[in-house]
């Protein structure tokens, strides 16, 4: 069974243990996603997160080291920080595409993929799940982050791939000091 995993943000550059069989290919199902999440480590980042309001982008996909889509969800959760399951999701042929991800099954059908999981953690801001925080809300923040955390949060949403450019992406690059110190 051929297990796809999507990754639009830090899976991407940083997989770590995040066992893969593939590189990280860029012709990904469509997706949805925004810098809507206050990250919940010390580190400060506001990290993407499917929001089905965003503009569309075309994600990345790369082939799971496991057969078993169950295992392989297991995995990423694992490599996610163990987020609760429901926060993993996972589509498997014959299934309806999931209402984040229209056009899931014959993207897969055309790569010959029996099952997709990907990262559905929901937007957060001020410890409010939820709550998706406006871009003059995370530029404010960001801009009040001491040095070191503000450096890693920029840092992050610069490394997104390129092809995930997001109206957030765009407002933060003329909002957010292009040189950080």
């Amino acid at each position: 069974m051929k297990v796809a995993c999507l990754g639009w943000g830090s899976l991407i550059w940083d997989p770590r243990e995040l066992p893969l069989r593939s590189e990280w290919l860029t012709d990904g199902p469509t997706i949805r996603v925004e810098f809507v999440r206050q990250s919940g480590k010390e580190n400060g980042r506001i990290t993407l997160v499917i929001l089905p309001t965003a503009e569309e982008v075309v994600s990345q996909w790369a082939e799971m080291n496991s057969d078993d889509p169950e295992e392989a969800r297991e995995m990423l959760r694992l490599r996610e920080g163990r987020p609760h399951r429901r926060h993993i999701g996972q589509w498997r042929v014959g299934r309806a595409d999931p209402t984040s991800l229209p056009g899931l099954s014959e993207w897969a059908a055309a790569r010959d993929v029996d099952a997709v999981i990907w990262t559905d953690l929901p937007p957060k801001f001020q410890g409010e799940e939820g709550r998706i925080p406006s871009v003059e809300e995370v530029a404010a923040y960001l801009d009040g982050l001491p040095e070191g955390p503000r450096v890693e949060a920029v840092q992050y949403i610069r490394n997104a791939p390129a092809q995930i450019d997001t109206a957030y992406r765009r407002e933060l690059a003329s909002l957010v000091p292009a040189t950080v110190p």
